[in-house]
């Protein structure tokens, strides 16, 4: 073997080497400016050449880009877009065929612009397409070898830089993409968020006055003055019932809002504070609240006020879908290191493929153009999202529609 043939395949083994050193880069980097930086520059050195560059296809005009170039500057080889007709890459992309060329300027498809835009002389070109499932993407191109014309192997070794960037670019853009559209919806949740802390806080105090107001006139009235004042009474109440809804939902979703407060407390007392909150809603649904307790005092170590507004939830949801007149049963046992306190109603049921959905924000039982018993989805999902905060669990169980309903709660015993 002689000197020359011992130099050829020694200059061939590092080049394998790189390209196996880029695929592995290239799998493990997805900022899509690193990405392309990366790829130029090993081209550059892969090809023994003065630059490369990557041209990218623009969907919004039919063009070329130069979006990643060595040897110049690359924001300045942006300024000049790159026509699909009448230029040497658009012929590559057109064709999706490699192209080499010994004297580029003498070529009547050189697009002189670019070159005179950046002062930059090219002699010698070598440009492949860049391919993504049969689609071409853009183009990958070197320029000016410094020992001798661009080679068949020269165009053999760019076709697989160029598969692997076509693919490492791909990736790199649906990661932006989704990034940017997680953006969108993060946005949205921050404004729909910031909406209902506005709107919660400023319906409050006409609320308090509305609810005063009714409270004092169905007290002092008489006939059906009274029975008006109790319909203004029973709306308003129910409005700062979603007032209250929001609030929490708002308290739940902003991370560093909710702040949990432990303590050894008995059943009892939350269970009886909330139905005191709900008190004038179920007298006006003539709802009789029914307590079975197995023992006097049954203590379990939660936040209080928080347990109350869990309640309150599950129990306008009992009220919100039981029959008039019907009755709402509260109870609980020590189950080990656990205590099950549950809500069980005498109404309309849950079928069994709806049993887990119902703890989702917003979702609804009814379709929304036939709904008939309000509210705006969201009281389980409180009650769930303070239960689990303090190491509860929450599920339903149902016979199935029209068998009425069971919410079981499992706190942490004292």
């Amino acid at each position: 073997m002689t000197n020359e043939n011992v130099l050829e395949l020694g200059q061939q083994n590092e080049q394998l080497k790189r390209l196996v050193e880029l695929s592995v880069t290239l799998n493990s980097t997805l900022d899509l400016d690193d990405l392309l930086q990366l790829i130029t520059t090993t081209a550059t050195k892969l090809l023994d050449c003065e630059a490369a560059s990557i041209l990218l296809y623009d969907e919004k005009q039919p063009r070329l880009f130069f979006a990643a170039a060595t040897g110049s500057d690359p924001k300045k080889l942006a300024e000049v877009p790159v026509p699909i007709e009448g230029s040497l890459a658009g012929t590559i992309f057109r064709t999706n065929r490699p192209i080499i060329l010994s004297n580029v300027e003498q070529d009547p498809r050189h697009y002189s612009l670019v070159s005179e835009h950046i002062r930059f002389h090219v002699q010698s070109l070598v440009g492949v397409p860049m391919l993504i499932k049969d689609r071409v993407m853009g183009v990958l191109e070197a320029v000016n070898k410094h020992n001798g014309p661009f080679t068949e192997r020269d165009e053999s070794i760019l076709t697989v830089t160029a598969a692997h960037a076509a693919i490492a670019i791909n990736n790199a853009r649906l990661l932006k993409t989704t990034q940017a559209a997680l953006e969108k919806v993060n946005e949205a949740d921050r404004l729909k968020s910031s909406f209902l802390a506005v709107a919660s806080h400023e319906l409050r105090t006409p609320l308090g006055i509305i609810i005063g107001y009714a409270s004092f006139l169905r007290e002092d009235a008489k006939g059906e003055l009274s029975e008006h004042a109790q319909h203004v009474l029973s709306a308003a109440l129910q409005m700062r019932s979603l007032v209250e809804d929001m609030t929490n939902l708002t308290m739940l979703e902003t991370e560093g809002l909710m702040v949990v407060k432990p303590q050894d407390v008995a059943v009892q007392s939350f269970i009886k504070t909330a139905c005191s909150e709900i008190s004038e809603i179920a007298l006006a649904r003539d709802h009789k609240i029914v307590f079975s307790f197995q023992e006097e005092s049954i203590l379990v170590h939660v936040d209080p006020e928080k347990m109350v507004t869990a309640f309150v939830n599950l129990l306008n949801n009992a009220i919100r879908f039981s029959p008039t007149g019907s009755d709402i049963t509260l109870g609980a046992v020590q189950q080990g290191d656990h205590v099950m306190v549950w809500v069980q109603d005498r109404g309309v049921g849950i079928a069994s493929d709806k049993l887990q959905k119902i703890f989702d924000g917003f979702y609804q039982i009814e379709p929304p153009n036939t709904r008939h018993f309000g509210g705006l989805g969201i009281g389980l999902t409180i009650a769930k999202g303070l239960i689990e905060a303090q190491g509860g669990k929450i599920w339903a169980e149902s016979e199935g529609e029209g068998k009425g309903s069971i919410f079981k709660v499992l706190l942490p015993k004292a």
